[in-house]
């Protein structure tokens, strides 16, 4: 079977062509069917000619300017239409198989975009796409972006970092940027006047996010440019944990701005000093073999409703 097969096909076969041919059976005409595809006559005519030579069979005649088909043509045309609704099935299983298609929409998130910018992106979305069934996953960066690779979920928000935008996997669209403060307990006094200097804050208690988490990645850098090792006391797995423990009193740490609508009656917030001062990009990322996929588009559409309207509200 496969040798047949060999022996039968070769790469000039295309479905285009075949698609051609099927058009021009039904349409008559290579005007008509021209038209119908938006292509010019000789490329109709030359793909129809190409088929004949490729299949090394007659399929028409010349009656003047006209093309008329012949039996075998006629055979052809059932086969191509019988493959091309076998093909059309089996790309619509193959999507469903991937989770293009189907109603519902696996989308991962920070557990700090939990607190405005995904319930505001939920709800355009239910309104865009009310059948459409949104499951949401938290986490950190590193474990968002490992569900992605995995196939275990169809878009994230998330930090987007310079080394990750190296991927070409990836379909990345900016929703914010924000900048980082330093968080402490309101029972600590502190002077506020100026911007604060890390360095003023070596022997001060720390609570940070674990490994893996944007925010993390923010904290390290910030105290490697101050140049000394912050004196961390606990980890822990979810910013609002670790917020706690600074309304607590446990410790300080650095928090991303998203949280002052939530915490700022209850933390200190002070903007860093120039040299630690940094900006988190907040992004949605998706692969990039899915860009066409209706929910993702609906999703990307609601982004940009979302980015254009926290412009407006920002000037």
């Amino acid at each position: 079977m496969n040798e047949t097969i060999n022996l039968l096909f070769n790469n000039n076969i295309s479905f285009r062509k075949l698609g051609i041919f099927i058009t021009f059976m039904k349409k008559g005409s290579i005007a008509k069917t021209a038209e119908a595809l938006n292509l010019s006559n000789v490329s109709v005519h030359r793909a129809l000619h190409s088929l004949e030579d490729e299949i090394n069979c007659p399929l028409f005649i010349h009656k003047g300017r006209n093309l008329i088909s012949q039996p075998a043509a006629n055979i052809l045309l059932k086969y191509c239409q019988e493959s091309f609704q076998h093909m059309s099935n089996g790309l619509i299983e193959a999507r469903k198989a991937a989770g293009i298609g189907k109603n519902h929409l696996r989308i991962g998130t920070l557990y700090s975009l939990t607190l405005e910018t995904v319930p505001l992106l939920l709800k355009g979305m239910k309104l865009r796409r009310p059948d459409l069934n949104l499951h949401l996953t938290m986490g950190s960066n590193q474990t968002l972006l490992n569900l992605l690779e995995e196939g275990m979920l169809d878009a994230i928000l998330l930090s987007l970092e310079e080394k990750i935008l190296i991927n070409n996997n990836l379909v990345s669209l900016p929703l914010f940027y924000d900048d980082i403060y330093l968080a402490a307990p309101m029972s600590v006094k502190l002077d506020t006047s100026s911007p604060a200097d890390l360095r003023d804050y070596q022997n001060i208690e720390f609570v940070s996010l674990a490994e893996g988490f944007a925010t993390y990645e923010g904290f390290q850098n910030a105290f490697h440019i101050a140049g000394f090792e912050p004196k961390i006391i606990t980890q822990v797995n979810d910013i609002f944990s670790m917020l706690s423990l600074v309304q607590a009193g446990v410790g300080f740490t650095l928090m991303p701005g998203r949280m002052k609508s939530m915490y700022q009656n209850s933390v200190q917030l002070l903007k860093l000093a120039e040299p630690y001062q940094m900006q988190q990009a907040i992004s949605i990322a998706f692969p990039r073999n899915r860009e066409r996929d209706p929910n993702l588009l609906a999703l990307v559409a609601e982004v940009r409703m979302y980015t254009r309207n926290l412009h407006k509200t920002t000037k």
